[in-house]
């Protein structure tokens, strides 16, 4: 009887040591131990191996679980003042891990705290990088651009050897950007007004250029033209020189065959089907025709 007292004991005792003595830590958890409130250890710690599972420690530390997983936060809508002086609502969400767990809960405590924090340093980053830009940028110009900046400064603020909250940001997007009601008429009309005069600003510089280049063309023609003419000329004036040359040639040489060769062309050219001719009958023409030693 009395073993059985000492068994069931013993057994109590191991459940008791078991329940304060053991933890354990899911894969996608890390677990910050403390003793008398001060960080001892990380179990299964982002950066590190994997090392999820049952875990020891001493009665009286205590286990704080913190996420090993990519974390999100939506941010509260800010209403912030562009380049321009118009007025914007943005909205936007960051993602963010815990790398340090022990800088982590020293500075910030757990998730809650992690937003407060975050969306301060969000609120002030959106209105310093999005305030020097005009709101076009913003809604659809250079919105990735502008995000990667953002991520850049939050990541150095939020790493800061002043404020090290233990975090990274790893991503930083902005969901909505809109105007005011009351400024969205205005704005988009404006923006549609700008459009239209770049626009015709780009229409009047292509029919300017497109007048350049007809009148240069035109000028070309013009020139190529009368270059051709006057070389025509010439080369015409230079036929006929040397066409007169020869018939000159050829009436020195014979002029009796040169005259009845210039009669045919003649009758060739004059005395077609259907031509008429009233002439005298002595007339020189028709000389060859009724002699054919031609006129005397």
């Amino acid at each position: 009887m009395k073993s059985l007292s000492t068994l069931v004991i013993a057994a109590i005792v191991a459940v008791v040591i078991l329940f304060f003595c053991t933890f354990t830590v899911n894969q996608w958890s890390q677990a910050l131990v403390l003793e008398f409130g001060q960080a001892q250890r990380v179990e299964n710690a982002w950066g590190e191996e994997p090392d999820a599972g049952l875990k020891f420690k001493k009665p009286w530390e205590k286990v704080v679980t913190l996420d090993r997983r990519n974390l999100e936060i939506d941010l509260k809508p800010v209403e912030l003042l562009a380049a321009d002086q118009e007025r914007m609502v943005v909205d936007a969400f960051v993602r963010y891990r815990i790398l340090d767990a022990v800088k982590f809960y020293e500075t910030l405590r757990n998730e809650i705290g992690a937003q407060q924090k975050l969306q301060s340093i969000m609120d002030s980053t959106l209105r310093d990088v999005l305030g020097r830009v005009e709101t076009a940028e913003i809604i659809s110009g250079r919105r990735a651009e502008l995000m990667a900046e953002i991520q850049s400064i939050t990541n150095a603020t939020a790493q800061d050897e002043t404020n090290d909250l233990g975090v990274e940001i790893i991503d930083v997007r902005i969901k909505r950007a809109d105007l005011p009601k009351e400024n969205a008429e205005r704005v988009f009309a404006r923006m549609i007004t700008e459009r239209n005069q770049r626009a015709a600003q780009i229409r009047a510089e292509g029919e300017k250029r497109s007048r350049e280049i007809r009148a240069t063309a035109e000028k070309t023609a013009t020139v190529t033209v009368a270059n051709a003419q006057e070389q025509s000329s010439k080369i015409k004036g230079q036929g006929d020189a040397e066409r007169n040359k020869t018939y000159a040639d050829a009436y020195n040489l014979d002029p009796e065959f040169f005259a009845f060769y210039r009669s045919m062309e003649a009758y060739k050219k004059g005395l077609t089907k259907g031509t008429t001719y009233v002439l005298s009958p002595d007339s020189d023409f028709l000389g060859y025709l009724d002699d054919q030693q031609g006129p005397r």
